[in-house]
């Protein structure tokens, strides 16, 4: 018999228009969900119970796109153009990587991550069997998929699709449910148009959605062209990529008929500001793309270019570049800003079961410590939510209905040792 707990005197950000904050009780049965509301619920009063006072309760925060193992490379290049950032820094190092490497690199990004109140991410990458270890003895949320760059002889670029088919059959609905996995080629840049066609089959075979990087520079739109005529939405398109549920990484430099298309195919996009500017790449159109009727959720994108994991620093951003550059204080409001973060996240990654708190969902959730100055006085909590709380605001985090972060620390990893072990790895990296 699954375990039966009642939060008591919660405040919970249900993010309804009309009422998106209440005051009252919500109930758990194993890794759901089971009753939210205002009034206590019927025949429970012999339930075991959580007292609530003093935290306001909001869904996980999910981030939807990110490369967690180059937790690693954090501050290695900064200040940098992202095309002599990837070629003179990142992809070198990365070369160095093995299977150790990426476990604990990914092992401290998952400790930030869950620490600070994300229960669900997405990772592109490489040695995914070691991501998918950590997500699974951790016990977050995870969307997994082999990232893969085509830029290499045909017979790698096959053995590079085997992995990541095999990556696929392996860990989809691993760990309970809790991961599931895309298919990935990394960019329109680095992939050649069949290869992307490859990918996009196997995406077919194995009923899998896609996800890739878009149009994140200018340069690299107008690569495209170059090289094939069209911009990288319109290029995609041609490929099949659209064909399956897809979400895009950037799309930072989109024309109206780009929108359009991503509209049409209802192809989601990753916005992720903190990289996005700290790159110079651009803001993308997110007021536009919502306007169209595209899902638009948040991603950090990989520790080496953020250069932090925080996604109330991403729902903060969005909620103020966006007026900045419209120069509309009303282009989207907080309550918007938080369900980019949480409920157009799960859309994002096609997970219906996550990103709300309501009856009938996955018990993904965390609890802010409002009895603080910044939470005061107590006039909007999705505000403040919003514009002024932080990660370290984060007191307990629940995925699946298990504690896995408990008064600020994590249950379900070892921290000490991670830290150690990921400043040894990077230390190894550079003496390779």
């Amino acid at each position: 018999m699954s375990r039966k707990w009642l939060i008591k005197n919660g405040t919970f950000a249900v993010m309804s228009l009309d009422n998106p904050v209440i005051t009252g009780y919500m109930l758990v049965e194993g890794d759901r969900i089971k009753y939210i509301g205002e009034a206590f619920p019927e025949g429970e009063e012999e339930t075991e119970s959580f007292d609530g006072s003093h935290l306001l309760f909001l869904p996980g925060l999910i981030n939807t796109h990110g490369h967690a193992a180059m937790s690693l490379l954090r501050g290695y290049g900064d200040d940098m153009v992202l095309q002599e950032w990837l070629q003179e820094k990142m992809w070198p190092m990365e070369a160095k990587f093995t299977s150790d490497d990426v476990y604990w690199g990914t092992s401290l990004s998952v400790l930030e991550m869950l620490k600070g109140g994300t229960t669900t991410f997405l990772d592109m990458y490489d040695h995914m069997d070691q991501v998918a270890k950590v997500a699974e003895s951790s016990g977050i949320r995870a969307v997994l998929t082999r990232g893969v760059i085509g830029l290499c002889p045909p017979e790698v670029q096959t053995a590079k699709l085997e992995d990541a088919i095999t990556f696929a059959k392996t860990w989809h609905g691993g760990a309970n449910g809790r991961i599931t996995a895309m298919m990935s080629p990394h960019a329109p840049y680095t992939c050649p148009p069949d290869y992307i066609e490859r990918i996009v089959q196997a995406a077919h075979d194995l009923d899998l959605p896609l996800h890739t990087h878009m149009s994140e520079t200018r340069a690299e739109v107008e690569q495209n062209v170059r090289d094939y005529g069209v911009r990288p939405a319109e290029h995609l398109l041609k490929l099949g990529l659209f064909s399956r549920p897809s979400l895009v990484a950037h799309a930072v430099h989109l024309l109206d008929e780009e929108i359009e298309i991503l509209a049409e195919h209802q192809v989601a996009v990753s916005h992720n500001p903190g990289s996005n500017l700290k790159l110079a790449s651009g803001v993308a159109r997110v007021v536009d793309l919502l306007k169209a009727g595209v899902t638009v959720s948040l991603g950090t994108d990989g520790a080496a270019s953020n250069n932090n994991l925080d996604m109330f620093e991403e729902i903060r951003l969005a909620a103020l570049i966006h007026k900045g550059v419209s120069g509309d204080p009303t282009a989207i409001p907080a309550l918007q800003a938080l369900q980019l973060g949480t409920e157009f996240g799960a859309k994002s990654l096609f997970l219906p079961e996550v990103g709300r708190l309501s009856s009938g969902m996955k018990a993904d959730f965390i609890a802010l410590n409002t009895d603080q100055a910044h939470f005061l006085p107590k006039t909007d909590y999705i505000s403040h939510t919003v514009y002024s709380a932080g990660p370290k605001d984060v007191e307990h985090v629940w995925v699946d209905g298990e504690h896995v972060v408990k008064h600020g620390e994590c249950l379900t990893m070892d921290e000490q040792r991670i830290r150690y072990e990921s400043q040894k790895a990077f230390e190894g990296l550079l003496a390779r």
